[in-house]
């Protein structure tokens, strides 16, 4: 007797980081409130929080017709987890541009697609620096998978200088998850590293293409360098070994985007 074909699978719902930053600290969440095209979701406002930069937040909250929940301390220390640091204010933001990885790529990808997959980037500074760069250089997208990655949180976005809101971030639940994705949709993963075969700057890239910038430390996993066909290396002189992680990542952005004006 044959057998009944099993239903079809229901895609994953979307994970709560895939959509939203949550920002705590009265600066960050101002920034985020005077932000344009940044909405703010759910802010929160401890009783016990006062003061000329608070009334200024609950003033900018109130231009952009965000209502502000004045709520007990421990009710902001529940959401922002930080509590030494969150100055009785936190906030989920909606960030427009973050996405999931794989909603994007269920997509057909244009002709010219760059990115950046961060494989264990721990440093928060680190990655607000790279969010930067790529942004401004105009890449399709930055993976940062939510295992092995700080948290997009005031660290990360102060880095940024605010950036993060708008940086076309793409989640994935691991780096090798994601180098698997991007490779099945046709994107060439290219790893960085002091010894890759090809010259940045001389060798051809294709239209689609990540780069990928590995841990401060250890560099590229074992389980992304599996899904990485190509190497690259960015030219030194006068005895330099390698760049710190956020500013080789501004090289290979800007270097796209060189080639695309050309």
């Amino acid at each position: 007797m044959t057998q009944p074909s099993p239903p079809p699978s229901t895609p994953a719902a979307p994970h709560p980081r895939d959509r939203f930053l949550t920002v705590y600290g009265r600066k960050p969440v101002l920034e985020a409130l005077r932000t344009p095209g940044v909405r703010v979701d759910k802010l929160l406002v401890a009783h016990n929080a006062h003061g000329d930069a608070v009334q200024e937040l609950l003033q900018a909250a109130h231009e952009v017709g965000v209502k502000a929940q004045r709520v007990a301390p421990k009710q902001v220390t529940r959401l922002s987890r930080n509590q030494r640091q969150d100055q009785g204010v936190v906030a989920d933001v909606l960030a427009p541009r973050m996405a999931a990885l794989d909603a994007t790529l269920a997509a057909p990808l244009p002709r010219r697609w760059a990115g950046l997959l961060l494989d264990g980037v721990t440093t928060p500074a680190n990655v607000g620096m790279v969010l930067r760069a790529a942004t401004g250089a105009g890449l399709e997208g930055i993976v940062l998978p939510r295992a092995g990655s700080p948290e997009v949180g005031p660290l990360v976005i102060k880095a940024s200088a605010g950036v993060a809101f708008n940086a076309p971030i793409l989640r994935a639940a691991t780096a090798s998850e994601a180098a698997a994705a991007l490779v099945a949709a046709g994107v060439t993963l290219v790893g960085l590293r002091m010894d890759g075969a090809d010259d940045l700057y001389a060798a051809q890239w294709p239209d689609r293409v990540c780069f990928v910038l590995g841990n401060e430390t250890h560099g590229v996993s074992a389980e992304v360098a599996a899904h990485t066909t190509r190497w690259a290396r960015i030219p030194m002189a006068a005895g330099v070994e390698s760049l710190n992680v956020a500013t080789a990542g501004a090289v290979v952005a800007f270097e796209l985007m060189r080639r695309r004006r050309l």
